[in-house]
């Protein structure tokens, strides 16, 4: 009975950090370029009660084996893409395709994000570099900071492919020469998820590759000037996964009570 009390707390345990997971997905269900998560379980040990066998045979084909529940083993992110919104703000930019900005925190390092709700951080010498929310400079293609000289944000201007323009004094863009950096990842669910819309590379996710540097024919993401990337959460889906996640909980304790009802009836046998 002990073991099923203990296989059953497992169950509860795992649809505990479930039920987790989806309330936070339901949290951001309007966060800027929130990519949802699910849980992943896998089963524990099993132990062998006593291997099945015949009189004539010593290699039967089943054994006798008894489960001791199972457990989360990773919270997987959807890198689908979630719907656009049409913005009035030129800063505002969405990728289309698999692609990351990139960002320079305040430690040096490079970081990712799908967020392109930028700004224009006035500097001292009189221009403007592009920023995230948090003051993180956006990169460039080669890995700079992008600062430019402009006089209103009418003047700015971005391509599909990242590309800035200014308005020149005869109205007519004029290219900078400033191309807005992209990467990709062979496996972006294994990037590290570090608060703030912003990502880490690890091991398990590759090394950034520079969309710039693709050959002819390799899939490129697409920039789209005034449009916001929202959430990939999707409300009616997530609370069907909460139901089953409660009913799976309800089912676990469900468990429990039984094993303590047969412990008791077992203890009664005695009196």
């Amino acid at each position: 009975m002990m073991r099923a009390l203990w296989t059953a707390a497992t169950g509860m345990t795992g649809q505990q950090t479930n039920v987790d997971v989806i309330a936070n997905n339901l949290s951001n269900v309007n966060t800027t370029a929130y990519k949802k998560s699910r849980v992943e379980f896998k089963d524990l040990v099993y132990e062998e009660r006593n291997r099945a066998y015949n009189l004539k045979r010593d290699d039967a084909p089943a054994n006798l084996q008894i489960g001791l529940g199972a457990r989360p083993s990773a919270t997987l992110k959807d890198f689908s893409d979630g719907t656009y919104t049409m913005t009035e703000n030129r800063t505002d930019l969405a990728i289309s395709g698999p692609g990351f900005f990139t960002l320079r925190d305040t430690e040096g390092n490079t970081i990712y994000t799908r967020d392109g709700s930028f700004k224009f951080s006035a500097e001292e010498d009189g221009g403007q570099m592009l920023v995230n929310s948090q003051g993180y400079p956006v990169l460039d293609a080669e890995g700079n900071e992008i600062k430019i000289n402009i006089n209103n944000l009418e003047e700015f201007a971005v391509d599909i492919d990242g590309s800035i323009y200014v308005m020149g004094e005869d109205g007519l863009p004029v290219d900078t020469g400033i191309e807005i950096g992209l990467v990709k990842f062979q496996n972006p669910a294994g990037l590290l998820s570090i608060g703030s819309n912003n990502y880490q590379v690890t091991a398990n996710s590759g090394q950034p590759v520079w969309e710039n540097a693709l050959d002819d024919g390799e899939e490129r993401s697409t920039i789209m000037q005034n449009y916001l990337e929202g959430s990939n959460v999707e409300l009616v889906e997530e609370m069907v996964n909460l139901i089953v996640a409660q009913r799976a909980y309800e089912i676990n304790s469900k468990t429990v009570q039984a094993a303590d009802d047969m412990l008791q009836q077992a203890n009664n046998l005695k009196r």
